[in-house]
């Protein structure tokens, strides 16, 4: 009896140890919503607009301690622009959220899935994620660093290809400098 439990013991330990030793190959984090920010900028033949957006949701993995996979859903209610006050702010966003645009009624999320990482040097990624806005998703290609508890990355998405129609020259002829052009910019840090 006392060398069946000490049997026991003795498995209960070394099985302990070996799992302790050997280390967790896929990993998620979830991203810190409240402390992560999306920023976009807007171009047109006059100018340009910035903004932000908020994340809903979003998670990366990793895979040992390298960038493997990740998944994000962005609030398009919460859609802002940043380099308006007042009168005009207001009616920028009210503009951006309506069909014109990104039918944020019909469509109050956009979300971001990873389908392939390739590691470029330390710390950076080439990162192919199908994006879907206004329910057409799309494969977009962009870079992603990681260090210590943040990742940031710059994507350029091409609206057009979203049937985000409004003032495009790729829809409309003789805009003239009511142009707005169909790439915009996004600026992600996240925090997890």
């Amino acid at each position: 009896m006392k060398k069946n439990v000490l049997s026991i013991a003795m498995t209960i330990v070394f099985g302990a140890l070996a799992v302790a030793n050997n280390p967790v190959n896929d990993e998620k984090k979830e991203v810190k919503t409240e402390e992560s920010t999306v920023a976009w900028k807007a171009y047109k033949v006059t100018g340009s607009h910035t903004g932000t957006v908020n994340l809903k949701s979003g998670a990366l993995m990793f895979d040992n301690g390298q960038l493997s996979g990740g998944e994000f859903e962005v609030d398009m209610t919460s859609l802002v622009s940043t380099d308006l006050e007042g009168e005009y702010k207001g009616k920028l966003e009210g503009h951006l959220k309506s069909d014109d645009f990104f039918g944020v009624e019909t469509f109050p999320t956009s979300s971001m899935v990873f389908k392939s990482v390739k590691s470029t040097g330390k710390n950076s990624y080439e990162v192919t994620g199908d994006l879907t806005v206004k329910g057409i998703t799309k494969p977009v290609t962009f870079d992603v660093s990681v260090y210590g508890s943040k990742a940031t990355a710059t994507l350029k998405i091409d609206r057009a290809q979203y049937d985000v129609k409004y003032g495009s020259g790729s829809f409309f002829d003789d805009l003239g400098d009511k142009t707005i052009y169909d790439e915009f910019d996004l600026v992600v840090d996240l925090e997890f």
